[in-house]
Parts: C-alpha cells; structure tokens; sequence
C-alpha cells in the first residue's frame, strides 16, 4: 500500500460572480457619461470633394464647423434650392459668423485660443461665390486658421 493517496474529484473551486452585476452597472455609468451626443442636425447637404493630401484635425473641441450646401428635400421649401450656410444648428448669413466665432471662443481656455480652427465643409456642387465671401469674413473676425474638409480618394 501507498502511504500518499491520491485527492481525486478535488478541482479547482468555482469563480465567484456575484460582483459580476456591479461591474456591468459601472460599465455602464461610464460609458453614458464620457459618451458625446451629436448636438446639431445637419440640415445642407454636404458632399465634400475628394483629395489625396490630407491631415487629421489635433483636437476636434478647438474645430469650427461651417457647412455649405443646398437645403435638404424637407428644408427646400422654406429656404429654397440655392445654397446655404449653417452654423451650429440654423441656417445662417455671413453677418452671423462674428456671434458665431465668439460663442465658441467662450468655451475654449485662453491658452488654446489661438489655435482655434474654422472647418469648411462645402459641398461639391457650391459655387466659390458664398465660400469667399464666408472667408473674407472669417479673416475680418480675426480668425486666420481654415481648413477645407474632403474625403480620401484612392490614389492611382
């Protein structure tokens, strides 16, 4: 006879999973509080030209965002067909980008403010008319760094 026996039907013990429940909620409370919300509806249609140079944006909180396109199918008939600008969530004019520039420049820190960009978004189809005008006023409002957005194209 062996004077070891041999400790069969002992496996490891279960895991635990009663904490399980508590891990999930704070999952959760996490991911409802770090997560943003779209805050305007784009009301133009926009389909930004295609380029092969491009670059990424550093920090999209120091971005401005300018669109400018033809009214969407349920805008039309209160705006019409010709182009238009939208700032934030309306419909604007180019009178309005001083408010609009100023506005955003109160939620960034001042250390930061000078790096505050103004982003294009034009659609294809616009005419340059409205988009120069929309630059003279950006460089008249002290804002001197645009960007033009545009999609990837593959390159040949």
């Amino acid at each position: 006879m062996s004077k070891f026996k041999k400790k069969r039907g002992k496996g490891s013990p279960a895991i635990s999973t009663a904490s399980l429940p508590d891990i999930i909620f704070m999952l959760l409370f996490f991911f409802m509080v770090v997560t943003v919300l779209r805050d305007s509806e784009l009301k133009v249609n926009v389909n930004t030209p295609k380029a092969t140079e491009l670059t990424k944006l550093a920090e999209k909180s120091l971005v401005n965002y300018i669109y400018i396109g033809k009214p969407k199918d349920k805008y039309k008939e209160q705006y019409g067909t010709s182009p238009r600008m939208q700032l934030g969530d309306k419909f604007s004019i180019v009178e309005d980008i001083p408010i609009f520039l100023e506005k955003h420049k109160v939620k960034v820190p001042e250390a930061k403010q000078k790096r505050i960009t103004s982003s294009l978004r034009v659609d294809g189809e616009v005419t340059m008319g409205i988009v120069q005008d929309v630059k003279t006023k950006l460089r008249k409002s002290g804002q001197l760094i645009v960007n033009y957005s545009a999609k990837a194209r593959e390159q040949e």
